[in-house]
């Protein structure tokens, strides 16, 4: 039994296909089937059913995973020792982020932390809160950003920020000549959304108080699936939307002209480290987590806990 035939068995729990586990361990799906049949005549059992498409871990396979999960993370916090021992910042560090602060929060620091740390390789995945809990709980992931609270067992939350919800207007919205914005004048039949699965929709629907506001049956019914295209779509209509202050600093100075804030307590949202409580590469995740704090605008690290705004 290896370390790596461990890996790749995990590899096909967690894309349940052969061919796709092997593109994901960068090895041919030949060399991954060998090695895996040698680990199953090695102990006696088939791991996997492979009459299943997609492919399922038997009942024996079940418990041989969660095994091997045990022990890779304990080698992974072996390693973690010796570089600590050495005084050595090097290794790999897989980070999930969800889609609606990645193209915001990923520019300001991973090109600093690269410069500072060149033996470290930083792996980054671009998904979904509901996926990215998936991924940490499996271990797949070291750590993720996120917004919190989520209050999941087995995962920590460590603070990073708070990030003001700002109003979006259109010139041609009534709202557009207030200087500041009750959630509660908002006309729900005016209120560009994210699509579904996007935390930040749920964010709005309940700063906004939707579900127990009316939405019109109307002509056009479209949900967004980025901030870009939520901003475009106010700037075309009479309409308004919800913005994080990250998704707005590049703004032009007539983009500026159209940003209203909410009426103190200002609406934040809280965006967290999240890591399992049992995680492993502690000094990385610090380290990175330190970048984070010194990339992030000086406004946003000023910013308090005023109302967070559940999901």
């Amino acid at each position: 039994m290896t370390f790596t035939q461990l890996e790749y068995i995990l590899a096909i729990d967690t894309h349940r296909h052969f061919a796709k586990a092997a593109d994901a361990c960068f090895v041919t799906q030949p060399t991954l089937s060998m090695q895996v049949g040698k680990l199953e005549k090695t102990l006696g059992v088939k791991i996997f059913d492979r009459t299943h498409s997609p492919v399922v871990p038997t009942e024996a396979g079940k418990q041989i995973l969660e095994q091997a999960k045990k022990i890779l993370l304990e080698k992974s916090r072996v390693s973690e020792i010796i570089s600590l021992k050495k005084g050595l910042v090097e290794g790999e560090l897989r980070i999930g982020i969800i889609p609606t602060l990645a193209p915001y929060l990923l520019p300001l620091f991973v090109q600093s932390f690269l410069r500072k740390y060149p033996k470290v390789k930083l792996v980054v995945f671009e998904k979904t809160t509901e996926a990215l809990l998936e991924s940490l709980r499996d271990s797949g992931l070291d750590a993720g950003i996120l917004v919190t609270p989520l209050n999941e067992k087995g995962l920590r939350e460590e603070v990073l920020f708070y990030e003001e919800l700002l109003v979006y207007v259109s010139e041609n919205n009534g709202l557009f000549q207030k200087t500041y914005v009750l959630a509660k004048e908002i006309d729900p039949n005016k209120l560009w959304l994210l699509e579904e699965g996007h935390c930040f929709r749920s964010q709005t629907i309940n700063l906004c108080e939707l579900f127990k506001a009316s939405r019109r049956m109307s002509h056009f019914d479209y949900e967004a699936g980025s901030f870009e295209t939520l901003r475009r779509m106010v700037e075309l209509t009479d309409g308004i939307t919800i913005l994080p202050e990250l998704a707005t600093l590049d703004f032009s100075k007539k983009q500026q002209g159209l940003i209203r804030r909410f009426r103190k307590p200002s609406p934040m949202r809280e965006v967290s480290m999240v890591v399992r409580r049992d995680f492993v590469k502690e000094r990385l995740v610090k380290i990175l987590k330190d970048e984070i704090l010194i990339c992030t605008p000086d406004k946003i690290k000023k910013n308090k806990e005023t109302y967070i705004v559940p999901l």
